[in-house]
């Protein structure tokens, strides 16, 4: 691989900075961002392998492409690997370009465009491919959202009974890419059975917590189950599908040829990689670990006088109300970027500011877990967001707490390689 790294600095300059630049992020920043994470460097060589030549349309077996013999052997490793990782799931594809694309191809199989779509609310932590207007799910569906109950800020299961009596939605959706507390799947099911409807869990943001155990499974409640790879998963950028066997041969069909032709050959290599060290006993314990960080990150949020929605978390994210400091998530976005602490804008249920401006900001630790970071550093993390919170435009406090987030970057590192020498700061 050296050989290819180097010559990238030769062919395409441009490509080669950014890189490196990113990776200087990377490393000397602190992710809070609650969907991403950092892959292992057997993934990366695996995502940057000669799989990424091969076209191999259809499944391990039957393709419609010639020299298919050695993917085949890499899908057929993910799958099988997927499968010990979610015993419950009775068939996997693993082809999807990410969890919008499995999600998409659920809606495919069971749903007609008309159809009516049951999702969690975007600004109550929902997803945009749970059917919000300016998406696909909302432009082909007739879409019903839910919302978290005002005063708890969590899921009322009555409430959602009665509303889907009221509806009679075609597909369930059960599942959030901001919702802090845990998922009920079985009363979703029972939910689902009252009127008739498919049940879908997207599990993208506490895959990895299901795959240990720490959350309640969907299986055997859901009739399909989509996810991410990366978030708590750790892989490559990518997604997958479990279903029914009842469902297999439809879902495959709605992934290909009905949502796409090729599948990404190098990123499923790189998804089976990741799925082995997802098996490993250690990955329970990084579970725990991501659970018990932002445990404490929540508790020494709530010290500091912040406000967070739901009261707190029992997952890997949480969601912080900036409005007892009077500012807004863009405003504390573009701040902490300054002192090179990462997170994202967030809508908070019932959110009086406009989505580009929100009240909120969503908070994730499976990142700063997969550097070694432990209770502790999480806390020290929930204070220096205070710092800047409360001196917003104070450069001296910027670059004190920009100076402490190199010094626990480097206390924790996080890749093999060392940056090239014209890159270091």
């Amino acid at each position: 691989m050296n050989h290819l790294r180097n010559c990238l600095k030769d062919i395409d300059p441009e490509i080669y900075d950014a890189i490196q630049k990113e990776t200087q992020r990377e490393t000397y920043g602190i992710e809070l961002i609650a969907s991403e994470n950092f892959v292992s460097d057997a993934v990366l060589e695996a995502a940057g392998s000669v799989m990424t030549n091969k076209y191999a349309e259809g499944y391990p077996g039957r393709r419609y492409y010639g020299g298919c013999q050695f993917v085949d052997i890499a899908e057929n490793l993910a799958r099988e690997r997927a499968k010990q990782l979610f015993p419950g799931a009775e068939h996997i594809n693993v082809q999807p370009h990410s969890g919008s694309q499995a999600n998409m191809a659920v809606y495919f199989t069971v749903l007609k465009p008309g159809d009516k779509l049951m999702g969690l609310n975007l600004s109550h932590g929902g997803h945009l491919t749970h059917g919000h207007p300016v998406n696909f799910s909302g432009i082909l569906y007739n879409v019903v959202h839910y919302n978290v109950d005002r005063e708890t800020e969590v899921l009322n299961y009555d409430d959602l009974m009665e509303q889907a009596k009221k509806e009679k939605p075609k597909l369930i959706v059960a599942g959030a890419s901001a919702y802090p507390r845990i998922l009920d799947f079985k009363k979703f099911r029972k939910i689902a059975d009252e009127v008739g409807a498919y049940l879908m869990a997207d599990i993208a943001h506490i895959a990895g917590l299901i795959a240990a155990g720490l959350h309640p499974s969907p299986f055997p409640y859901c009739d399909f189950v989509t996810t991410t790879t990366h978030k708590t998963l750790r892989g490559p950028r990518a997604g997958m599908i479990m279903c029914k066997e009842k469902y297999a041969k439809a879902i495959d069909k709605a992934v290909m040829p009905g949502m796409q032709g090729g599948p990404l050959m190098h990123i499923i290599a790189a998804k089976a990689v990741a799925f082995k060290q997802d098996l490993q006993p250690e990955f329970k314990e990084y579970q725990k670990q991501i659970i018990a960080n932002a445990a404490a990150m929540a508790d020494e949020f709530r010290k500091l006088g912040f406000r967070l929605v739901s009261g707190g978390t029992d997952t890997h994210l949480m969601l912080v109300d900036l409005r007892p400091f009077k500012l807004t998530g863009k405003t504390v976005e573009g701040e902490l970027g300054k002192v090179d602490i990462t997170v994202n804008r967030n809508t908070i249920p019932y959110d009086p500011e406009k989505p580009f401006i929100t009240s909120g900001i969503r908070i994730g630790t499976p990142a700063i877990t997969t550097r070694g970071m432990k209770e502790d550093e999480s806390r020290q993390i929930a204070q220096l967001i205070h710092r800047v919170v409360v001196n917003i435009g104070n450069e001296k406090i910027y670059e004190d707490v920009k100076n402490k987030v190199r010094e626990l970057c480097e206390q924790f590192p996080l890749y093999q390689y060392k940056l090239k020498d014209e890159y270091k700061i």
